[in-house]
């Protein structure tokens, strides 16, 4: 976080729009999908399901290899998602931005450690595959006990995607 580290700037800016130049294109493309999706799902902020789902609707060649590796198919795995974190008919469409005010606790925290994990890797900004990194990682992962329940580890999800990165960067 930027309390750690003064001469790191946190992610998000004072006014809690994110800071562009601490978030690749995809990346930055991923959120607004996530954004969108929390709203399609009647939330009335975006949760670590609609990060997910972002990285899902948009994917970038790591998060492809990623859904090969694991043997899905991520425009199903999107629409799963979709309808178990479907909220029911609400009176308005709910009105979100891509503001911390508009972000869970859980998704700034993911924010926030996907950009450590990118300076840690030696880049400036946040990629998808970041994001999907410190998603699976993430104590209490919602995302991770969805796939836990049909069978498949956190740590298989993790070790999928670490391989999925590597193969993509060297492509």
């Amino acid at each position: 976080m930027a309390g750690s580290d003064p001469d790191r700037q946190d992610i998000f800016l004072p006014g809690g729009h994110p800071r562009r130049e601490c978030l690749s294109d995809a990346a930055a493309q991923v959120l607004c999908e996530a954004v969108r999706l929390a709203r399609d799902t009647r939330w009335d902020s975006v949760r670590s399901p609609h990060l997910f789902m972002g990285l899902l609707a948009v994917p970038d060649a790591g998060v492809k290899l990623w859904g090969d590796r694991l043997g899905a198919d991520l425009g199903k795995l999107l629409a799963q998602f979709q309808e178990l974190f479907q909220q029911e008919e609400v009176e308005c469409t709910p009105l979100l931005m891509l503001n911390r005010e508009f972000l869970s606790d859980n998704v700034m925290r993911l924010l926030r450690e996907a950009y450590m994990r990118a300076v840690m890797h030696h880049r400036d900004a946040v990629t998808p595959m970041d994001l999907l990194i410190t998603l699976l990682t993430a104590t209490n992962s919602i995302v991770a006990d969805c796939f836990e329940r049909i069978g498949i580890t956190a740590a298989k999800l993790t070790e999928l995607a670490v391989l999925a990165e590597q193969q993509s960067t060297q492509s």
